[in-house]
């Protein structure tokens, strides 16, 4: 008599409702990443270096500030994704698709509802609140690396806070053009230590993180750091008493959709008329304002 059936198990096991983890990554991973992240958020402005994880999206597109992400939402949790203001961008669908496919949670545009904001290059119009983490993609997390290529160097400049040479390139360029022309990624000290990069943030950005109620996170995947802002903590960009810091400017300009002024607006070409106007980078703000201004209309002509 063939006894092999006693070996086989009464009734095989049901395949899994997913093939990966929730969140795609493995829960030894997550533990890595949030103890890099909570030492980060303790020294504030310092890179804290991580094993960054592979990801199915190539490094330099987002996979410092997905993997923060994915090591933090729960299932309770709502995430917005955008890229330079637009939710609708083939990098923020992507991440956004990768995230709700892998995880099964809720996802929005609207700033507000969201508990976790994945961000490439904006930080969003609406004002975050406490409890809210805004997670910011980088892909050059080092301020230093303009004036110093070697690692070893600039860590030991950051040890020592040794800044001398930040600041002469500040005032060359003063010297130069007459003014700092620095755009984007504007170096910032933060708590009064630690001179950080932004991320290619306009300048407009900049001083929705100083003594902001929300948590800043910061993640490089290529170059495989974190950082962090914490809540109520000092964010002042570098500046001269005689050329302080400015924000970029749009006196007579305001969105071509919402009729906003207090936005920062993206410069474009009307395919029709080939007229220069300008437009809200923040689509979803844009089109929630757009939204309460027809709405209100309509209230008042009924």
């Amino acid at each position: 008599m063939d006894n092999s059936s006693n070996n086989r198990p009464a009734q095989l096991p049901a395949f899994p409702e997913r093939a990966y983890n929730f969140a795609f990554l493995d829960e030894g991973s997550k533990r890595e990443i949030r103890r890099k992240t909570l030492k980060a958020v303790c020294i504030p402005g310092y890179q804290v270096p991580f094993a960054s994880r592979e990801l199915p999206i190539g490094r330099g597109w987002g996979t410092g500030g997905l993997q923060l992400t994915l090591s933090l939402i729960g299932r309770e949790d709502v995430v917005k994704v955008i890229d330079q203001g637009n939710d609708d961008s083939v990098n923020a669908v992507s991440i956004r698709k990768l995230i709700e496919e892998t995880s099964g949670i809720a996802t929005t545009e609207d700033a507000e509802e969201a508990s976790v904001i994945q961000s490439r290059h904006r930080v969003p119009e609406d004002k975050l609140r406490a409890g809210q983490i805004l997670v910011l993609q980088v892909p050059q997390p080092e301020p230093l690396r303009k004036v110093e290529r070697s690692e070893r160097n600039t860590r030991r400049l950051h040890a020592e806070m040794d800044y001398s040479a930040i600041w002469l390139t500040l005032y060359e360029s003063i010297v130069k053009w007459g003014s700092i022309t620095l755009g984007a990624d504007y170096p910032v000290l933060v708590h009064g230590r630690y001179i950080m990069a932004p991320s290619p943030i306009p300048r407009w950005d900049n001083p929705k993180l100083h003594q902001a109620e929300h948590l800043t996170l910061l993640g490089a995947g290529r170059e495989k750091k974190i950082y962090a802002v914490p809540p109520y903590t000092d964010v002042v960009p570098l500046q001269f008493e005689d050329y302080p810091f400015e924000i970029e400017r749009f006196e007579g300009k305001s969105c071509r959709r919402c009729g906003s002024a207090h936005t920062f607006l993206d410069e474009v070409t009307d395919g029709a008329t080939g007229e220069i106007v300008h437009q809200c980078s923040d689509t979803a703000y844009c089109r929630k304002t757009t939204e309460g201004r027809d709405s209100h209309a309509a209230t008042i002509h009924a």
